[in-house]
């Protein structure tokens, strides 16, 4: 289970945890890294080939894919700065830990893995400050700072014992809890706000999620994309695309390769 906040100064080994659109759009320093190229030759290479790694300030700057455990994903979080309006909030994703989805979801209803998936990000210990100040920003609407183990899907990367993640419990004003996905699915097709389309929001966690590895798909993400599909179809438009034309592939590229100011107000939201 997750840990209150905690300061994050004076820590070396500092690792974030993304579940939503960090998958997709990582911390503000990846992308445009000051790199130091420490050469390194491995026993197996026999041909004097080197191999590059990248080093900042000493310390190897990298991201893995994995997940956390005890907890559910859900598009229960109002939007109402990023893909919404006060008006007109959108809806992003959260995370519920297991003893409060126990509580809130009908006894009926199937029960899910209780493991969420997702990238970690190592963060340099000079770049800490920067990022938090960048995330500050980003989940000012309603999340906080807690922490969870993180597991690695490489079994090559050791698991991290305090991976920091932000979530909007319960007891936050944005939390609205369960909702019928066809009704979530019109608010999702139709809300939009200063960082884009809902729609294009969930499309793109959508195919994020793909590209995790096996294991990495997320029911709830899919049957909600799904419908919203749908939803847009019996609209009369097309929903396989974006909501500016662009494919999510192609989306997701163009995010992946773009580095964001912690001060700027393009694709800020949630983790």
């Amino acid at each position: 289970m997750a840990q209150p906040s905690t300061s994050t100064e004076n820590q070396e080994d500092f690792w974030l945890f993304g579940y939503g659109s960090l998958i997709w759009k990582p911390p503000p320093h990846f992308g445009k890294p000051k790199p130091i190229h420490l050469t390194i030759e491995t026993p197996q290479n026999t041909t004097a080939e080197k191999q590059q790694k990248l080093i900042i300030n000493g310390k190897q700057d990298r991201q893995a894919p994995g997940y956390i455990d005890g907890y559910v994903r859900r598009f229960w979080q109002a939007s109402e700065d990023h893909r919404g309006t006060p008006a007109h909030p959108g809806r992003v994703v959260t995370l519920i830990d297991r003893a409060h989805y126990d509580c809130i979801v009908p006894p009926s209803t199937p029960p899910p893995s209780y493991r969420v998936w997702g990238t970690a990000y190592h963060i340099p210990q000079q770049h800490i400050n920067e990022v938090q100040e960048y995330l500050d920003i980003r989940e000012i609407n309603g999340y906080s700072i807690q922490y969870a183990p993180f597991q690695p899907a490489s079994p090559e990367e050791r698991s991290i014992e305090k991976c920091m993640v932000y979530i909007g419990l319960p007891s936050n004003p944005q939390f609205l809890g369960p909702q019928d996905l066809d009704r979530l699915a019109a608010t999702i097709w139709r809300c939009k706000g200063p960082s884009g389309e809902n729609r294009d929001y969930l499309f793109m966690l959508e195919e994020a999620l793909k590209g995790l590895g096996d294991g990495a798909e997320d029911e709830h993400v899919e049957e909600l994309a799904k419908r919203t599909r749908e939803t847009g179809l019996a609209s009369g438009e097309n929903g396989a695309t974006l909501g500016n034309g662009m494919s999510v592939e192609v989306a997701i590229e163009k995010f992946t390769n773009t580095t964001t100011s912690p001060k700027g107000t393009e694709e800020v939201e949630k983790p």
